[in-house]
């Protein structure tokens, strides 16, 4: 058993069967996911203390703030003692998905313009011939062409017209844009018109967003180039407008510590360093939890996991391999499904940052259930969100949504769920399905029920894919680590599906983003173009190079170089190929560099090249080295280590039905998790705890390993 106790009372104050303590907090996680507020610390003794309330669109720091000082009160610990508000949220992300973002105006190179409609030669459904690309974030008519021209080496063909430049800028003034974003051909080379052009667009439109690609994106390609200049550009103004609200609004509750926010990369950066490049936290909410998991599995011996997060909107899956995250350089967000882009996007818009390698999906509990007009169930990707929420939540929502078919399965309590915070109202989940789905369909409320889970699993299983089988990974070679509110009801099923044959549901599942918040390191990526073959280039010229983006890494960390830890890399590429693989670089190319540094690193590509596409050309192509990548992270104390819930023992609630396909509607016993012991215990089980549940069908096993971690193993 995991001793502990456990606050649950909604009202925040502290279990009155304990003695008033004062617990000493230094530093509180909070996730703002597109249904659910999660808040969580860790305490100095390893348990894990959380509190879970509902999302407030209208404001999301309003729920970040009520959710920290309630948990900070029930701790008994001081708000103003807090050194650091560790933060993931959805803002960027959402401006994109919901087309909410600044009105943005582009200034790029003559013949440039439509870049941005442009793209890329591919979309991302083979047989549809009436696949429409997405409208691109800046509109033609605020699209300008500036003269200008440099060639691939920057030297100046054509000097910067400050006219077009200043014709342009009155244009802006007439119009209702928010953020100017500035991208002119090859000035990573050469940053000079780029330069010289902000400067004017500052002077002129010191009110105005401004995004150059200098700053945000010094990399050769064009398209992709572009569009990140314009994500940054329209996600500035929202981003920057929450985070400011925020910052001010913990001051006012007292916690006047540094705020930190999570970057799409796993390391967390200072909210001013976030205002000025917004575009690094586009998928940070996500990145959260796989940094989470890295910690905690490697923790329990873990060193390969699929990663699982369902939560009330979109269900996410990444790949740990050997201890590592997968990074993707260049990324897809506002498609049908966010995910590494270089063979098969065209749904969405390029962003070449470097993001954790997550493929997200709009399937979540509160995604909503519908028949096309053939008459096919269909989940997703549009969902009741946070207000309303689903039917059962009895706030107006009439459409069934996957938390409705759970709570009809009986895997999800049918009274309320955050430990009383949300109250359920199973009768309106069977009302919706009947009504809406069951009825058309003609259909019995549990079967219909259950394909509306098999629906989900499915929709979730293109996610799980995206990262394991489309990689060349066989996903039996990997354990399951389940987490998000939903991802213990749906995990068991998808790894059935995958053959995998264990899956691990962690302490505080249900908030685990929020958890893994607490493990992220402070860390920027920074990066440099560097065309060369690598049988051609020289220790000297690298050097250089990392020179430069070692003194940009250590301002933007704001640390000395000496507490900084670097981690030197490069972007390279077979010659004529048209993406590249990062691999890591000798790590003493920044002091004393050996001199066969770029025959090692040649050494390295073609051995990832091998795993990654299973061939290297057999040296009929020389290795080019495209860019050199410098991720520095700044040296802190040790790893917080879970031991275990904030929570007491307790023994079976009580049972009640619940469907599992084949087997039918089963008596099952619904237990916490520190029921569960060291010695395996047959299924069926719900696990119900304050965050989430976990099923366990009747052909599984549960047990808790050292760390409290549920494992379930599958036959």
């Amino acid at each position: 058993m995991i001793p502990g106790w456990r606050i649950q009372r909604n009202d925040g104050a502290q279990n009155p069967s304990q003695p008033h303590r004062m617990t000493p907090v230094t530093r509180i996680a909070a996730d703002i996911g597109g249904t659910f507020t999660d808040i969580a610390v860790i305490l100095p003794d390893g348990r894990v203390a959380t509190r879970k309330l509902p999302s407030t669109p209208s404001n999301y720091a309003d729920a970040v703030v009520a959710g920290a000082t309630c948990l900070l009160k029930a701790l008994g610990s001081d708000v103003s003692a807090m050194e650091q508000v560790l933060h993931g949220c959805t803002v960027a992300t959402n401006a994109i998905l919901e087309h909410r973002g600044a009105r943005t105006a582009l200034l790029t190179t003559r013949g440039f313009r439509d870049v941005l409609e442009l793209q890329r030669v591919r979309v991302p459904a083979l047989y549809e011939p009436l696949f429409e690309k997405p409208k691109p974030l800046v509109p033609r008519r605020l699209r300008f062409e500036v003269t200008e021209r440099l060639d691939a080496q920057g030297n100046v063909v054509t000097p910067l017209s400050h006219a077009d430049v200043a014709a342009a800028i009155e244009a802006i003034q007439h119009s209702d844009v928010e953020a100017v974003a500035v991208c002119f051909l090859h000035s990573y080379a050469n940053p000079e018109h780029e330069r010289a052009a902000g400067e004017m667009i500052r002077r002129a439109l010191p009110d105005r967003f401004l995004s150059l690609s200098i700053d945000v994106l010094p990399q050769k390609r064009e398209y992709e180039r572009t569009s990140t200049t314009v994500i940054n550009a329209y996600v500035g103004p929202p981003v920057s407008r929450y985070m400011r609200s925020l910052i001010d609004d913990l001051r006012v509750a007292g916690m006047a510590g540094r705020l930190m926010v999570m970057q799409s990369s796993g390391g967390v950066i200072d909210a001013e360093s976030v205002v000025h490049k917004p575009a690094q936290i586009v998928e940070c909410g996500p990145a959260a939890g796989v940094v989470g998991a890295l910690e905690v599995g490697g923790a329990s011996g873990y060193r390969n996991l699929i990663t699982l997060d369902m939560g009330g909107t979109t269900a996410k899956a990444s790949l740990i391999e050997n201890g590592r995250l997968n990074l993707a350089a260049e990324y897809e967000v506002g498609a049908a499904m966010s995910s590494r882009s270089a063979l098969t996007g065209g749904g969405g818009y390029a962003l070449k940052l470097p993001v954790i390698d997550i493929s997200e999906v709009g399937a979540g509990g509160g995604s909503l259930v519908w028949l096309d007009k053939a008459g096919a169930l269909k989940v997703g990707p549009r969902s009741a969100g946070a207000v309303p929420g689903p039917a059962c939540y009895g706030a107006g929502n009439l459409e069934p949504t996957v938390t409705d078919a759970n709570v009809v399965l009986g895997y999800v309590n049918p009274v309320a769920l955050a430990g009383g915070a949300v109250p359920i109202d199973a009768s309106l989940s069977r009302a919706a399905i009947e009504t809406r789905i069951a009825g058309p369909l003609g259909r019995g409320l549990l079967e219909t029920a259950y394909g509306i889970h098999q629906v989900a699993n499915t929709n979730m299983m293109r996610a799980v894919k995206a990262v394991t089988t489309y990689r060349g990974r066989d996903p039996r070679d990997f354990a399951m680590f389940a987490f998000g509110g939903n991802g213990g009801i749906h995990a068991v099923d998808l790894a059935r599906a995958l053959q995998v044959h264990e899956v691990i549901v962690p302490v505080a599942a249900g908030v685990f983003s929020a958890v893994g918040l607490l493990f992220a390191k402070l860390e920027v990526n920074e990066t440099a173009s560097f065309l060369r073959l690598a049988s051609e280039a020289t220790i000297d010229q690298a050097q250089l190079v990392f020179e430069v983006l070692q003194k940009r890494v250590a301002s933007l960390l704001g640390v000395c170089r000496e507490r900084i830890h670097f981690t030197p890399q490069a972007d390279a590429r077979f010659r004529g190929q048209g993406f590249e693989l990062t691999v890591p670089f000798h790590p003493c190319i920044l002091t004393s560099p050996p001199a066969d540094s770029f025959i090692q690193l040649t050494a390295s590509f073609t051995a990832e090249h091998v795993a990654r596409y299973g061939h290297s050309f057999n040296d009929a192509f020389p290795v080019e080295v495209v860019n050199l990548r410098l991720v520095g992270t700044a040296l802190a104390e040790q790893a917080p280590a879970i031991s275990a819930m904030y929570d007491a023992p307790h023994a079976e609630v009580a049972q009640r039905a619940v469907f599992f396909g084949n087997s039918g509607l089963r008596q099952t016993p619904v237990i916490t998790r520190s029921a569960l012991g060291r010695t395996p215990r047959s299924g069926p089980l719900v696990i119900e705890e304050y965050e989430g549940t976990s099923i366990v069908p009747p052909d599984c096993t549960a047990r808790l390993d050292a760390v409290g971690n549920v494992i379930i193993a599958l036959p």
